[in-house]
């Protein structure tokens, strides 16, 4: 008897996944849609930076449809991203007890607010600074293609909010024993060096200026990765 009981429940945890991925596609079906119908404002948007859509060229006869292809695909997954996140995790929530189950429905939307922040954070403040720096280097006249231009701003966006999300991985690996506060501040010199480092490897023009914006941010991040790997272990670090 208990050997098809095992076999009957596998087949339900496959069927619930089955039915949370088709729900996670469904979504972000729905979403790459509408970003179909908004995408020439979103391209109009981005395009801010560099003066608008009239500043950049295109040499191919299919360049404007796959950037827009692109820009409608990136922009329906950033939407949906919260939502195939829940339908993720809703597959192993029946599996963790309350106070995880807690945990998991507030990191959703820190995770999407704290990767919001990032790509805001690089438009309005990245952008505005490195696009110049790029254009005028050297007084060479620059007519930017369409591709070139937002696989650039696209890139450099992802890369930002993926850097934003790490108080939440510390967060993590926190509650996992993994790291904790004190290590953390003590290893705080290490930390800069990742951090230029890391700054120069995302920001596009590797000059002090720009990389110095993108420093400051990643520092503040730093500084709360320090406080969320505290409140992880809130009580046992309230004990101590």
């Amino acid at each position: 008897m208990s050997e098809p009981s095992k076999a009957m429940n596998i087949w339900e945890h496959i069927n619930e996944l089955r039915k949370r991925l088709l729900l996670a596609v469904a979504g972000l079906l729905v979403c790459v849609c509408l970003s179909f119908i908004f995408c020439t404002k979103i391209m109009e948007f981005l395009a801010q930076p560099i003066g608008g859509l009239g500043k950049l060229q295109s040499i191919e006869v299919t360049e404007n449809m796959s950037v827009f292809m692109k820009v409608s695909f990136l922009s329906g997954f950033i939407i949906a991203l919260p939502w195939v996140l829940y339908q993720l995790l809703a597959f192993v929530l029946p599996g963790l007890n309350k106070n995880e189950r807690r945990w998991i429905y507030m990191a959703i939307p820190l995770a999407s607010l704290l990767f919001i922040g990032g790509v805001a954070f690089t438009y309005i403040v990245m952008l505005p600074v490195a696009v110049p720096f790029l254009m005028d280097f050297l007084g060479i006249t620059t007519v930017p293609r369409l591709t070139n231009y937002f696989s650039f701003i696209t890139n450099l966006m992802f890369w930002v909010g993926v850097a934003f999300e790490s108080p939440l991985v510390v967060f993590v690996l926190a509650k996992l024993k993994l790291i904790t506060w004190k290590a953390l501040l003590k290893q705080w010199r290490i930390a800069i060096v990742v951090i230029a480092i890391l700054a120069a490897v995302i920001t596009p023009t590797g000059d002090p200026i720009n990389m110095s914006i993108l420093m400051l941010p990643l520092l503040c991040l730093y500084l709360l990765s320090v406080v969320f790997a505290w409140a992880a272990r809130r009580k046992e670090n309230m004990v101590e």
